[in-house]
């Protein structure tokens, strides 16, 4: 297969960035998306070029790490899958494919298409924890009767891995998914009940000083999102977050 790549470059967070063209050609259409990228690199450092930078560690789409905008979709044409779960056969011979990175304020670029995520590190830090005995008398876990459609859901919600896609697929570059799926996935449980509703309240502030926009119910999220988080947990968020107000 023969490829025209279209990729952002760009030194630093000061650096006003550009779109550079790159052809590539002999690409398999059983590689992923990052093989090819790693096939390019290999071949720009062969030149003396410098390599074109981008996240990545498992490479099974669990991580969160890879975080490409490909074609105006966040993790490419494909649904349900990471860009590292992306394969060449997506896509077509001759094809032109753009490539950048996330496009939010709160997730400055730092070189080509890595960008800083860091303000989810934050959110979390602000209350995705829950009060656990960790002193050595723990209480099992199967002590603690659930009903089993609080225990799906909450583990639907926890399948969030972070990549931020719903950021990058946002109008608004909100983060709502994001934080109602870390929300959700303890306020269903009865271990995220002690710090309920100081929780919310706590993960939403910071989560708006960071600088990301509002919801608007576009939907975007949920489509681009690789692990199908459902809107619903932004409504359970909303919930969750006018008890936690009326309570104070």
């Amino acid at each position: 297969m023969k490829l025209t790549l279209k990729i952002w470059r760009q030194n630093g967070p000061s650096d006003k960035g550009r779109m550079e063209t790159y052809p590539i050609d002999n690409i398999d259409g059983d590689m992923s998306f990052l093989e090819m990228l790693d096939i390019l690199n290999d071949q720009l450092i062969e030149k003396g070029d410098q390599p074109v930078a981008f996240d990545h560690d498992c490479r099974e789409g669990i991580c969160g790490m890879c975080s490409l905008y490909i074609n105006g979709e966040a993790h490419g044409p494909d649904r349900g899958v990471t860009t590292c779960q992306l394969h060449m056969r997506k896509f077509k011979d001759g094809e032109t494919i753009y490539i950048e990175p996330w496009r939010a304020k709160a997730f400055p670029v730092i070189k080509d298409l890595v960008v800083d995520r860091s303000a989810f590190d934050r959110i979390m830090a602000s209350g995705g924890f829950v009060s656990v005995n960790t002193s050595g008398n723990t209480v099992d876990a199967n002590a603690i009767p659930i009903p089993k459609e609080d225990a799906d859901e909450a583990f639907n919600a926890a399948t969030c891995i972070g990549c931020g896609a719903c950021v990058a697929s946002c109008k608004n570059a909100s983060a709502m998914l994001f934080v109602s799926a870390k929300v959700s996935q303890l306020a269903l449980l009865p271990q995220g009940k002690v710090e309920a509703k100081e929780r919310v309240l706590n993960m939403v502030r910071t989560m708006d000083e960071e600088g990301f926009g509002n919801c608007s119910n576009t939907g975007a999220c949920e489509v681009e999102c690789p692990k199908g988080i459902s809107l619903e947990n932004i409504a359970r968020m909303n919930r969750e977050y006018l008890s936690g107000m009326l309570s104070k």
